[in-house]
């Protein structure tokens, strides 16, 4: 890759491509689904007022701290899998489940005994006024009884995707979808012959949600995937020989993601701090950045389980000119999204009832995302796609807070809290880690390190890229 061409950045077989948009387009629509779900459940729970509404928006911050946990543990996962789904290494294939299982189990074993026993701590941790504490009480008593079920499923999930096993959960989150809508309807307002269960009931009908998906994703990988067949009895075998390749390889994405979370919320709190007007509009600009990023999030699994598996089968050279390939995608998506943005701004503005001073700082934060999302697009499908399915798992630990917590963080408080610079140019400073690291992830791609071997279950000698 001495020289740079555009036909650098673009791969010669359509076949990746098409490859690409399989993953791709499921995992986008999952992501969408997600969304509506989140949409639904805050308009039904607020139909019971704006106490149950907070207490609830409140009380699955926990349950969202748990997701994350759990999302940051299986992408860890999904590293080595994907590789060894590569590889057809299915012992190995079989001892990294085994290991996540265990992981997530006493992850949610954690959050179920802080949630029965001490659900008022809990909020309290984000309110002090006593009516929603009790509210919020009432929807963490089902929560209790979801976290294993819902931290199985979601576990399971990521691991079929590493296997480019996408439409059954696609299809599932469909139904939930669906379900969930149904079972608010029923449980909350006392249909078809239900007690009114308020609030309570809108966490009982998750619950009965996350049991359904547990049934449909797990029951598939114990009974439906033949080709591993991983069983229960697999679950309990010996798979402390692969514990340490965690470590190495998986448990960086954890600790990555947990401190990236911090420093988002770092960010929050700076926009928190700046007005009223300021966070408003960054809410309403917020939605608009999620929907433009569910394809780049698509890309960015995709380009993770596609490294991953074309290293498994021994094919590095095809996997670097791959890497240039998602870089280019990166691009061109980022240029898309800014273009939509731009096209949007307007109208997005206008269906809210905002004041003029709201107003223009939602159209100056949309000015900035334009801006911002191209490297956004670029470095978010490499660091959690590319350079992560190529187990360089350890720099972009460093890498992916290092620049948000020494430049983004400092920049945002200096120009928004001491400076009190306009709304884009403090924008822009936030989001002023993603020009440099996209800017690390091309230099990272030229040297080629960010290809690392990964050991195979009791193999002591590194197996082949």
């Amino acid at each position: 890759m001495g020289k740079y061409k555009i036909q650098t950045l673009i791969y010669p077989d359509r076949r990746f491509y098409r490859e690409v948009a399989l993953i791709a387009l499921p995992v986008a629509l999952q992501g969408l689904i997600t969304i509506g779900v989140n949409i639904t459940d805050t308009l039904m729970i607020g139909m019971l007022g704006e106490r149950q509404l907070s207490a609830a928006s409140l009380a699955t911050q926990y349950m969202n701290m748990f997701q994350s946990f759990c999302m940051g543990l299986s992408m860890g996962i999904s590293v080595m899998a994907s590789r060894y789904w590569g590889m057809q290494e299915l012992i190995s294939m079989k001892k990294t489940i085994t290991v996540m299982f265990r992981c997530c189990l006493l992850l949610a074993a954690f959050f179920t005994l802080t949630t029965g026993f001490i659900p008022e701590q809990i909020m309290w941790m984000y309110t002090k006024e006593e009516d929603i504490i009790a509210y919020g009480v009432q929807y963490l008593e089902y929560c209790t009884y979801s976290y294993i079920f819902f931290g199985l499923s979601l576990t399971t999930t990521v691991v079929l995707r590493s296997m480019k096993k996408v439409k059954l959960s696609l299809l599932t989150s469909i139904l939930s979808f669906l379900l969930n809508i149904a079972g608010n309807y029923v449980l909350m307002f006392g249909k078809l012959g239900f007690p009114k269960m308020g609030i309570a009931g809108a966490a009982l009908s998750t619950l009965l949600v996350r049991m359904f998906e547990f049934v449909v994703i797990c029951g598939y990988l114990f009974c439906g995937e033949k080709r591993l067949n991983y069983t229960v009895r697999d679950f309990f075998h010996k798979a402390g020989d692969l514990f340490p390749e965690y470590i190495r390889i998986g448990f960086p994405v954890l600790i990555s993601d947990i401190v990236l979370a911090l420093g988002n919320n770092v960010v929050m709190m700076i926009i928190g701090r700046i007005g009223a007007a300021f966070v408003a509009a960054n809410a309403i600009a917020s939605v608009v950045d999620r929907l433009c990023n569910i394809f780049i999030q698509g890309v960015s699994q995709g380009s993770a389980v596609i490294t991953g598996n074309t290293l498994g089968q021994g094919r590095s050279e095809e996997v670097k000119q791959q890497g240039w390939a998602f870089l280019g995608i990166g691009i061109v998506l980022g240029v898309l999204s800014a273009v939509v943005l731009l096209l949007i701004k307007k109208p997005v503005i206008l269906i809210y009832h905002l004041t003029d001073d709201t107003a223009e700082i939602t159209q100056q934060l949309m000015y900035a995302m334009s801006l911002t999302v191209v490297f956004q697009s670029a470095n978010h499908i490499l660091t959690k796609g590319t350079l992560r399915g190529g187990g360089d798992t350890k720099a972009l630990m460093v890498a992916d807070n290092l620049f948000l917590w020494m430049v983004a963080i400092p920049l945002g408080l200096v120009t928004g809290i001491v400076g009190k610079a306009s709304p884009f140019f403090v924008y822009v400073c936030l989001k002023m880690d993603n020009p440099i690291k996209t800017l690390w992830c091309v230099m990272r791609l030229r040297n080629g390190k960010w290809i690392k071997r990964i050991h195979t279950a009791g193999v002591q000698e590194d197996t082949a890229v």
